[in-house]
């Protein structure tokens, strides 16, 4: 693969996976949405098939890594780094425009919700959200959740062992079945199978922090979220944003170390 074919087919890659992924959180979060509060349900399996669009698009160019966790997992089982910039590149490239995708397939579900004083509080608010006003106290907007993770509960330990425990079983998961015959990104096959074990990830350890399991996937729009023209959409919460980008990295790594030491 070029360097130029990684490139495009992981902005590509990443920008669907956002797209998708974003989009079923927007679904579920916003007013005016056909599919609000559809649930948890729905955002996981929205998730995995995004994943499955995602890796079938880009597989073909790039080998469909989509995740920084799983480019530097691969590198770390093959002793390969010399693409990895180029890989981390597209993804948060990829990652920023899926997001503003979302912001414009969305935007009059946007304009509303942030509109409601039901939502955002203030003045003459009915039955202000003490959920949305506790999370903007805490420096995360009202649909900040629709662009990056956050915790249910915040303990810094707890938050980044959630995010490390969930990326081990992706790329344990992606190393052991997903990977094509060369061995250098998901095959047809591995990219349901990846699909799948994002889901189980989603619904079995996604509670405590939303499961951001992918550096670019969280910091890619939670960048876009602190510069599009919301209104009243609150901060970007970056005193937590360092936590699903580390926990992942430390995932991937020591995801790979075991494939080394049991499977290799």
């Amino acid at each position: 693969m070029s360097s130029s074919d990684i490139f495009i087919g992981e902005t590509i890659g990443t920008a669907i996976l956002i797209v998708l992924g974003g989009g079923v959180c927007a679904a579920v979060t916003l007013k005016a949405s056909k599919a609000r509060n559809a649930g948890w349900l729905a955002i996981a399996f929205g998730w995995g098939f995004a994943v499955m669009t995602a890796v079938y698009v880009s597989g073909p160019l790039s080998g469909a890594h989509l995740n920084p966790a799983v480019t530097v997992a691969l590198a770390i089982k093959d002793g390969g780094w010399a693409n990895v910039p180029t890989y981390l590149g597209g993804q948060l490239l990829g990652a920023m425009i899926g997001a503003t995708l979302v912001w414009l397939a969305y935007y009059g579900q946007f304009q509303a919700h942030l509109t409601d004083k039901e939502i955002v509080g203030g003045p003459g608010a009915q039955a202000t959200s003490a959920k949305a006003v506790e999370a903007q106290e805490q420096g995360a907007g009202p649909v900040l959740g629709v662009f990056s993770t956050g915790p249910e509960i915040r303990n810094v330990v707890q938050n980044l062992a959630t995010e490390i425990i969930g990326t081990v079983v992706l790329i344990l998961a992606v190393l052991t079945q997903g990977l094509n015959d060369n061995g250098n990104g998901l095959g047809t096959l591995g990219g349901l199978i990846t699909a799948l074990v994002v889901v189980a990830v989603g619904l079995s350890l996604g509670g405590p922090t939303g499961y951001a399991i992918n550096p670019a996937r969280d910091l890619g729009p939670r960048i876009v979220h602190a510069l599009l023209p919301l209104p009243n959409k609150g901060g970007s919460d970056w005193s937590y944003a360092w936590i699903p980008v580390v926990g992942p990295l430390i995932g991937g790594a020591i995801g790979a170390g075991i494939y080394n030491l049991a499977f290799a």
